[in-house]
């Protein structure tokens, strides 16, 4: 609604000062119209570059002023020499023209480098630590991130890239039903994320045009903004961690909280089916850890007391190894 009333606004204005330069000219009302059509092809313009980046923008004027700089060095040193003055000032015109345009260019392919305006990150005391954490599609589709940030076990400002919810997107769009299920599943819990007023989340605009992957995009990203990912992805984990990014991982934040379990300890499980191994049987504790009861087949449907013979702790979770309780 401002946008709306700022177009407007302008709009008037611009009749107006077009009614005042042509009252003298080509008339009231022809200059009237003029101001509006010219203030209307504005506009428009305006809407067209809505997608232009800020920190594209930001690179490309820098790139700009940098080829200026340079091309006026050149020219400095070339009018020390006996040119005349014709060929000087062309030389200063095409000078400008070729180091501004590489420039502008050179900064434009290389934005990702610029950190000069990187949304979400401010100017700041440097006692002051402002953290960032950057949502993957894993944690977005699993859920339980939110439930966790509203425990305060950290306040850290979540973003999710937008090409990120791109892929989200391209999931709930699949021919797939159960990546389909998962796409849609994300959309809805960030939708849910968004109108939470508890969480501090927002969208990243800027792309990372360097990269391919989304994987890859996202450690690009997370390096440039000194950020973390948050993520529940067994390979993006160890691909951030060989390259010196914090990694939350999520399924070993679920791993870390569950019970502590000691060899020797009696626990009561329900035996729900048969293991691999002969007369094995498998049960499973109320955190989901697989239990493996051995010489208890005849006993799967009941519930039985056990004692724990050993833990074996695996990159995909725990299993406990056990007997039943003579």
């Amino acid at each position: 609604m401002t946008l709306l009333f700022i177009r407007l606004f302008f709009l008037i204005i611009s009749s107006f000062v077009g009614m005042y330069i042509g009252a003298g000219n080509i008339g009231a009302l022809a200059g009237s119209g003029i101001g509006a059509a010219a203030g209307i092809a504005l506009i428009l313009l305006e809407t067209g570059l809505k997608r232009v980046s800020v920190r594209g923008l930001s690179s490309m004027v820098f790139g700009f002023l940098l080829g200026v700089f340079m091309a006026k060095l050149v020219a400095d040193i070339l009018d020390l020499l006996p040119l005349g003055e014709f060929v000087q000032a062309v030389s200063r015109v095409i000078l400008t023209l070729i180091f501004s345009y590489l420039g502008a260019v050179m900064a434009m392919r290389g934005k990702d480098e610029f950190n000069l305006i990187i949304p979400y990150v401010r100017f700041k005391r440097q006692d002051i630590d402002e953290k960032i954490t950057i949502l993957d599609t894993s944690a977005i589709i699993d859920g339980r991130i939110a439930d966790v940030y509203k425990t305060h076990f950290f306040n850290d400002r979540m973003i999710v890239p937008r090409f990120v919810l791109n892929e989200l997107q391209s999931l709930a769009d699949s021919n797939d039903p159960l990546k389909r299920q998962k796409g849609r599943r994300g959309m809805e819990i960030l939708r849910q994320m968004q109108k939470d007023a508890t969480l501090d989340i927002r969208i990243h605009e800027d792309d990372v045009s360097s990269e391919s992957e989304v994987d890859a995009k996202l450690v690009r990203l997370a390096k440039m903004m000194d950020a973390s990912i948050c993520t529940a992805d067994f390979n993006l984990n160890r691909i951030a961690g060989i390259q010196s990014v914090v990694v939350l991982n999520i399924e070993e934040l679920v791993g870390a909280l569950k019970p502590v379990i000691y060899t020797g300890e009696e626990i009561d499980v329900k035996l729900v089916k048969e293991g691999r191994e002969p007369n094995q049987a498998v049960a499973f504790s109320d955190d989901g850890t697989m239990i493996i009861v051995n010489d208890a087949k005849e006993s799967i449907g009941q519930m039985v007391s056990v004692k724990v013979n050993s833990v074996l702790q695996t990159a995909a979770g725990r299993i406990i190894f056990a007997k039943l309780k003579e």
